[in-house]
């Protein structure tokens, strides 16, 4: 009951501070004039992002960027249901390139001639087919920078749908890294509501008009079920999953802990974190675990601060 009442706290101040926006050094040691900002406010970002279409995240998607010795790898940026390349990366795609890092990002699940403004809308068709966009794109990504391996960045779907591509497309070979931020690797209670009613009607469990993706994450749906066949863990990938107590989407958001996986709760780490299923895609406490992961031999320490749901710290 104590944790409900922080939530809706946290909510009403969200709604009050929804134009505040915070910046953290950007990179270890070298934060200057040529860095590009960085916003740990997700939804006025998201929400600004939205309006440039199909334009790439800031330092995204250069094909000019060569790995460092530093950092060897390019990251791929994965993004969540019904978001894309742009709105879902407004603060790593910056903060890993001041970093850094080569960053590249897709927008994949988007059904062919689908009309303007849903066209915008990502992650909406079977994951199957999404997993075979991602296979392309990382293509593209290893052949453009001569990298061997990639790193990948998920939120969300974006955590569940390249497991398909590393164990059935043979991604494992190409993939170094897989940080998750709310994972969900035994699906989501939410999504079991419409997978119920897709077999009472005995209609296909993707063949949903809207989003053919959305009842996958039933925790009993046929793909769940293949997915987790066998394991989840896949070659010598080191996966990180990332998850919040307050995650409003994958319930319960433990779902997102696997075992032969690094499981971190941003709650352990800093209890005045209220980041909830979209936040966590901008938070700065989340970030700085995932520049650690991404780069373990220049750790720094994660920071705490309070964290407003869907708008960030408080500065």
């Amino acid at each position: 009951m104590r944790r409900r009442q922080l939530v809706r706290t946290a909510l009403v101040a969200a709604v009050a501070l929804v134009g505040i926006t915070a910046s953290l050094p950007a990179a270890p040691g070298h934060a200057g004039d040529d860095d590009l900002p960085v916003t740990y406010n997700f939804l006025v970002s998201a929400i600004a992002a939205g309006r440039q279409v199909d334009a790439d995240p800031p330092g995204g998607n250069d094909w000019d960027c060569r790995p460092t010795k530093r950092h060897p790898r390019p990251v791929v940026l994965v993004h969540g249901t019904g978001g894309n390349k742009n709105t879902n990366w407004q603060t790593y795609s910056p903060l890993l390139a001041n970093n850094g890092y080569c960053v590249f990002a897709l927008t994949y699940g988007v059904e062919p001639g689908t009309p303007l403004p849903l066209n915008q809308l990502g992650g909406m068709t079977r994951m199957q087919d999404s997993a075979r966009q991602l296979k392309a794109f990382i293509r593209r990504v290893l052949r453009a920078t001569g990298a061997r391996k990639v790193d990948l960045l998920g939120h969300s779907q974006g955590t569940l749908m390249p497991e398909y591509y590393v164990k059935f497309l043979g991604g494992a070979k190409h993939v170094k890294r897989y940080v998750s931020l709310s994972p969900l690797w035994h699906g989501t209670r939410i999504a079991d509501i419409g997978l119920l009613l897709t077999r009472v009607f005995g209609v296909p469990e993707d063949g949903g008009p809207v989003c053919q993706a959305c009842n996958q994450f039933g925790t009993d749906s046929r793909f769940m079920r293949r997915l987790r066949a066998g394991g989840l863990v896949v070659g010598d990938i080191e996966y990180t999953n990332i998850m919040t107590k307050y995650d409003q989407l994958v319930v319960p958001y433990t779902s997102g802990r696997q075992r032969g996986m690094r499981n971190i709760v941003v709650q352990d780490r800093c209890a005045k974190d209220y980041a909830e299923h979209f936040e966590i895609a901008a938070d700065p406490v989340a970030a700085r675990i995932v520049l650690n992961t991404l780069d373990p031999k220049h750790k720094r320490p994660v920071p705490c601060m309070v964290v407003l749901p869907f708008t960030g710290p408080v500065s």
